[in-house]
């Protein structure tokens, strides 16, 4: 793997964990020594962070990690439903039926996975993410994959911040059960009903609980800031959107 590659994959995934929060300075200094690189390929990495907007240029603080807004939640969320319907139907006509029929099996058993011996969900999140492969792999449209794993990777950001409501997991794994199951049938308008149910019950519990930001460490320790999902719009800079 490139050095910029490697760079970038850890950067991106320090974003979407949390573990770099936003306004957190992207200095290529400090970055570079942490990941191992020269500045160069750290510079490669940045510019292609900041085109997916998980960071932007700010002047006089360079590339910091850019905020998340979650009164931009709703647009995220149309177009997660045009591209997310439209996949699920695909699959439904031209996936692999066995596979699908495994994975719902598979997902009427999660909550069995979604215990207290795992709390950060590692088991019951790879399995929704193999769902979420075998469909990029069934619809055989490399601009739709393409536009969904750029939107994933924001709406992650915002699913870690409340990935501990254990109900709601073994709600949304019914849910995903009930798309594999219709994809399976190689039912195209039950895949997309069924995709559509999950991505409104997402949205409503996103907005039903408060979701706290976490803020770069400073001298007094990390900060928290607690974000009513129905907040005005913020001033600071919107996050990029993919299509």
């Amino acid at each position: 793997m490139k050095a910029s590659d490697r760079a970038y994959a850890s950067l991106r995934d320090d974003i979407v964990e949390w573990r770099l929060a936003p306004g957190t300075v992207l200095g290529e200094v400090e970055q570079a020594e942490r990941l191992g690189v020269s500045r160069t390929p750290l510079r490669e990495a940045l510019a292609r962070l900041t085109a997916e907007g998980l960071a932007t240029a700010q002047r006089g603080r360079g590339v910091v990690v850019s905020d998340v807004s979650l009164a931009h939640l709703g647009e995220l969320f149309e177009l997660r439903e045009a591209l997310e319907c439209k996949a699920a139907s695909l699959a439904a006509q031209r996936g692999d039926r066995a596979r699908f029929a495994a994975l719902r099996d598979r997902l009427l058993a999660a909550p069995a996975l979604l215990t207290d011996e795992d709390p950060q969900r590692s088991e019951y999140y790879a399995l929704a993410a193999e769902l979420d492969s075998a469909v990029d792999g069934a619809i055989a449209n490399t601009y739709l994959s393409q536009s969904l794993e750029g939107l994933r990777v924001h709406l992650a950001r915002v699913r870690r911040l409340a990935k501990d409501d254990a109900a709601r997991l073994r709600q949304a794994a019914a849910e995903h059960a009930a798309i594999a199951g219709a994809i399976a049938e190689g039912n195209a308008p039950l895949a997309a009903a069924a995709t559509a149910v999950h991505l409104n019950n997402s949205l409503n519990h996103i907005k039903s609980v408060q979701i706290h930001l976490p803020r770069p460490e400073d001298s007094t320790g990390p900060a928290v800031r607690t974000v009513p999902t129905h907040s005005t719009r913020p001033s600071a800079p919107r996050e990029a959107s993919h299509g």
